[in-house]
């Protein structure tokens, strides 16, 4: 008997299902990021377009304005980053998936997916200690409004390890539960 394509008694059945487990989970995670940044990138607007208002009717000083939508914009790109990968709208070259034949294209792409998991993997860990450095720290900018720096660290940390999250997810699915016809690729 199957189910989702192993054997029942297969190891890589439960592999196969945690997996299917975690992406409807990362799934969830990247629903919920992705609407974050859209209400952040409706705030962003709104503390900007007040930003002119007051400057231009009141002639009131804005030091914070500008700094808050930076940290809004910052927080609304890299937490959305990882639902961009799930919808594999990141930047990439598609020249090369015309030409190469379809097992090659295949290797391609577990190639990129772990080499982009390892970069950004990387990347992660970095803003993480960021962050901690902010923390212990309490390092702030160098504005009169002096907001501090763990926010911004903490939202390049937390969009990062989403997007490492997906980026592994993304790379496990290259060799775990392929349907047989991928699998059964005919000699050149």
């Amino acid at each position: 008997m199957t189910r989702g394509g192993t054997e029942r008694g297969h190891p890589a059945a439960g592999v196969s299902l945690a997996c299917r487990a975690l992406e409807r989970g990362m799934a969830a995670l990247n629903a919920l990021a992705a609407a974050a940044g859209m209400l952040a990138l409706v705030a962003a607007a709104v503390v900007l377009s007040y930003s002119v208002f007051s400057r231009y009717f009141f002639k009131a000083a804005t030091d914070w304005q500008d700094e808050a939508a930076v940290f809004i914009i910052f927080g609304a790109v890299f937490l959305s980053g990882a639902w961009v990968q799930a919808q594999r709208g990141h930047v990439g070259i598609d020249a090369f998936i015309g030409l190469l034949p379809a097992r090659a294209n295949r290797i391609r792409a577990a190639v990129v997916d772990a080499a982009c998991l390892l970069f950004c993997g990387f990347f992660a860990w970095k803003s993480w200690t960021l962050f901690h450095e902010a923390w212990v720290d309490k390092m702030t900018t160098s504005s009169t409004f002096a907001p501090p720096l763990t926010i911004p660290y903490g939202l390049m940390a937390a969009g990062m390890t989403l997007l490492t999250c997906q980026l592994l997810l993304q790379t496990l699915a290259h060799f775990i539960d392929r349907p047989s016809e991928a699998r059964a690729d005919p000699a050149p």
